[in-house]
């Protein structure tokens, strides 16, 4: 377990402090885990109160000692309802703030109005997509701990030759498979931003119920085990000559990557090993445009046109009438951060310093899926760099 450096959460903060001084925003509220790891290395209850000059004040219900000795921020101040918090601003010597920014992609209604009732005469306006933007841009400190990530992924990805055999169920293969990463330091949980965005370790599942949608945005869905968490691996003996799909995530210290390879039993049809290539050569593809910084829609549409050239309109990013309109994402503390590569993102363009998962899949109804997936950076120089590294090739087993 590493404990977030002192100066990193400086700078992050500072970097907030900017981005608010430019918007006009007088200070902060952070409430949601993901946030409040990142900008405190720590995720005890209770809220960040970031003003637009001064030292950040975390306020926390539980639990404040633990708080301490976790996060690296100078002022970490145990808190037991929001009425104490003009006091505690008093007493650091903050005006009450005029202009308060929240996370409001994230912030439940009911805690706004909490808050609304601490700060009647503030006005409430939002900041999540300033946070997202500091986000979006890794340090070398946060490309160190993916690439540790990437590591563990890769260990559970070779440890599949050992578990996979005909007549186990997908359930039973992942169930090995998130025993590993567990003991590799994956802490269980995938953390996403969307509303209703549940994920534990990826996706496990093999043949026809790789091809089965979801309720999720993405590109393979699964049927499951229950309709309470219809997603993911079910209770499918995987087959001889089937497609069996290994969509990873690996997490180290909260920071993520994604990764998705193919394994079978015996071998696969001519169509499917034909269309994992074309997504190698769509990957190689996304791999010539990111260094020239294009916009983010723009990889996803030249991406989508050399699909449908290659003749796959109707299973490109899922199966059709279910497809997706993205083929990649930013990643790091949230498997879905910006970047966005997806249909109508054209405002932002690819900057140095961004990670991102990019995920060419192809799904055929009744046969299976197969696709790859990498986590990449573009490094400070506008190289682009590899994150996830296990070997590309099918994994055929005897």
């Amino acid at each position: 377990m590493r404990i977030t450096p002192a100066v990193e959460l400086e700078y992050r903060c500072c970097s907030m402090q900017k981005s608010m001084e430019d918007q006009g925003v007088d200070a902060a509220i952070i409430v949601q885990s993901a946030d409040l790891y990142y900008f405190t290395g720590t995720i005890q209850s209770g809220f960040l109160y970031i003003p637009v000059k001064g030292q950040p004040l975390y306020m926390v219900r539980r639990d404040a000692a633990r708080a301490r000795m976790e996060s690296g921020l100078q002022e970490v101040v145990p808190i037991s309802s929001l009425s104490e918090i003009l006091g505690i601003l008093s007493g650091y010597g903050y005006p009450e703030p005029a202009k308060i920014g929240m996370e409001f992609d994230v912030l439940p209604v009911s805690l706004m109005e909490r808050y609304r009732k601490v700060f009647p005469s503030a006005a409430m306006v939002d900041v999540s997509l300033l946070i997202r933007k500091i986000r979006m841009k890794k340090s070398r400190y946060e490309i160190h701990l993916m690439q540790d990530a990437a590591v563990q992924v890769d260990k559970v990805y070779r440890s599949a030759a050992s578990f996979l055999r005909e007549g186990i169920t997908d359930v039973e293969l992942a169930a090995e498979l998130e025993r590993i990463a567990r003991l590799e330091g994956h802490p269980g949980i995938t953390r996403m931003r969307v509303f209703n965005g549940e994920l534990m370790f990826g996706h496990t599942f093999s043949g026809a119920d790789s091809a089965v949608p979801a309720y999720t945005d993405t590109p393979l869905g699964g049927l499951g085990i229950t309709p309470s968490f219809g997603q993911g691996a079910g209770y499918k003996p995987i087959c001889r000559n089937e497609p069996v799909i290994l969509d990873f995530s690996g997490s180290c210290d909260g920071y993520l990557v994604d990764q998705t390879r193919v394994m079978a039993i015996g071998g696969l049809s001519s169509r499917l090993v034909r269309g994992y290539q074309d997504m190698l050569e769509i990957q190689e593809l996304m791999k010539r445009m990111v260094p020239q910084l294009p916009k983010w829609g723009e990889i996803y549409d030249e991406c989508l046109s050399l699909a449908v050239s290659m003749g796959y309109k109707d299973s490109f990013m899922g199966v059709k009438g279910s497809q997706v309109s993205f083929i990649g994402h930013g990643i790091g503390i949230e498997i879905d951060e910006y970047p966005f590569m997806a249909r109508g993102f054209n405002e932002m363009s690819m900057e140095p310093g961004m990670a991102f998962a990019f995920e060419p899949k192809l799904v055929f109804p009744g046969e299976g899926a197969v696709g790859v997936e990498n986590s990449f950076y573009l490094a400070d120089d506008g190289t682009l760099k590899q994150l996830t590294f296990s070997d590309e090739e099918i994994m055929i087993l005897p």
